[in-house]
């Protein structure tokens, strides 16, 4: 579970907050899905809650675990995948996944029963002595994901995780979030793909101009916008893309 308390970030050279007071809370066993326009924040977030990047105010908690007092210990529990796969080229893919099981203390034999077991799912265990160098984008992301999970994390970090990926391996990791959360992990991923989002999440989060516009599900949005439109029944039937455009251009009221 993941926890950020009025957390607030501004890039050196901006005047503008890439996120402004932003609080949130993600529990164990959902699928938790961060949705918003270009620049609105979502990254900025992801790399705070992944310790990638302090922010200026805030505190940010995963499983009770303070990020800025006990980083080691909060980064361990989670596992993520980035918004752009950017690995060491010169490696092999199973020197890169030897690497990430050293770096989390996984036993040698457990180490090798996962990589066979994910890599198999996502079609990449026969090129596992190839060069990362030789692979595209979408087995590069593949790659990531593995890697991601080779530690069993208890949470899952993705920043748009279907990009680059070609439509097996977009159903197999829906497939594996939410078998993750059915086992009582916590999932937490951002995307445009707002069809994704609306089959496979439990709750969404709407973020724009570095503030969080809405939290909760997708018959809580419909309410929501039905309250604001006074539309009643009209809304009902929306589909989350027109929800989320209205949204974000008329605010929370």
């Amino acid at each position: 579970m993941f926890s950020l308390e009025a957390i607030s970030k501004t890039y050196s050279g901006s005047t503008r907050k890439a996120v402004d007071s932003l609080d949130l809370a993600i529990g164990d066993g959902e699928i938790f899905g961060f949705l918003g326009p270009n620049g609105a924040g979502k990254t900025t977030t992801i790399r705070i809650l992944t310790g990638v990047i302090a922010p200026d105010t805030g505190r940010v908690s995963i499983d009770d675990i303070d990020l800025g007092k006990e980083a080691l210990a909060a980064k361990a529990r989670c596992g993520s995948v980035p918004d752009n796969p950017e690995l060491w080229n010169r490696l092999k893919a199973r020197e890169y996944l030897d690497f990430i099981g050293d770096v989390y203390g996984v036993a040698t034999a457990e180490r090798r029963r996962r990589i066979a077991e994910l890599a198999g799912r996502f079609a990449i265990d026969d090129v596992l002595g190839a060069s990362i160098g030789t692979f595209s984008r979408g087995m590069k992301q593949k790659l990531c994901v593995v890697g991601s999970l080779l530690h069993d994390p208890h949470n899952w970090i993705l920043d748009e995780p279907m990009v680059g990926l070609d439509p097996q391996a977009s159903f197999d990791l829906k497939e594996l979030m939410r078998e993750r959360a059915t086992a009582g992990g916590c999932v937490f991923f951002s995307t445009h793909v707002l069809e994704v989002a609306e089959k496979l999440c439990d709750r969404i989060g709407v973020i724009s101009g570095g503030r969080l516009l809405f939290t909760g599900s997708l018959e809580d949005l419909r309410a929501l916008r039905a309250g604001a439109k006074e539309a009643g029944e009209a809304v009902r039937g929306e589909s989350l893309e027109r929800l989320f455009l209205d949204l974000v251009e008329n605010g929370a009221s």
